[in-house]
């Protein structure tokens, strides 16, 4: 079996996007563009310039209250993941909170036919067992590709992460945790059922992330 990796970029502008995208491609199965570390303004730009590789990209635009860089307001982002949807990438990461926020939101998504990646994080701590069930479950509702990554305070958390891949769900769940008590979580999720994992190209994006090079050694991926 062929375990994928998708590689996250955040970078500042649309041209050092393209030019990283290129070698992200020939080593990753899927690409991650962190869309959030761009200014509002080149949004636009970036998405023409990437648009005949997004079938194979994940396009996240992360707020701060969720980690992430956007320095816009909420009505600016939820704009800008329509303008996203429209492009129809391979994924658009959108967190579980805007979606229960956002009707509106979810019914234009719907109709753009958008592939949606509901994802949620807890950069603190992982929860019960019973929490991150019913997390997963009400997430599930908005779309079958769920993503769900604590922060890992034990050998114990990562577990409890991995314990997500039952054999009775019914979703594309990507779940692990992070930090360096999670790292194992990002591979052994690979071997559960997780349609990929995350990875950089050199330098980490996220506490704890392997490089591409790698998880490839580690789990004898070839090109």
């Amino acid at each position: 079996m062929k375990y994928k990796t998708c590689v996250s970029i955040a970078e500042e502008t649309p041209n050092k996007i393209k030019q990283i995208l290129k070698t992200a491609l020939t080593k990753s199965d899927f690409v991650e563009v962190r869309f959030d570390f761009l200014k509002t303004e080149q949004v636009p730009e970036a998405l023409e310039i990437i648009k005949k590789d997004l079938k194979r990209i994940v396009c996240t635009l992360r707020p701060k209250t969720e980690g992430g860089k956007f320095k816009g307001n909420e009505k600016e982002r939820i704009a800008i993941l329509k303008l996203i949807a429209e492009y129809s990438p391979y994924l658009l990461d959108v967190e579980f909170d805007t979606l229960k926020k956002n009707p509106s939101l979810v019914k234009y998504l719907k109709k753009a036919n958008t592939k949606l990646l509901v994802s949620w994080h807890d950069f603190k701590k992982t929860p019960s067992i019973a929490e991150l069930k019913k997390k997963m479950n009400q997430m599930s509702k908005f779309s079958s590709n769920v993503k769900i990554v604590c922060t890992a305070k034990s050998t114990d958390d990562s577990t409890r992460m991995l314990e997500l891949y039952s054999k009775k769900r019914k979703n594309n769940l990507i779940s692990f945790a992070m930090g360096d008590l999670g790292r194992i979580s990002r591979i052994l999720c690979l071997y559960l059922g997780s349609p990929y994992t995350y990875v950089s190209l050199g330098k980490a994006v996220a506490p704890g992330q392997f490089s591409v090079d790698e998880i490839k050694k580690i789990t004898n991926l070839k090109n």
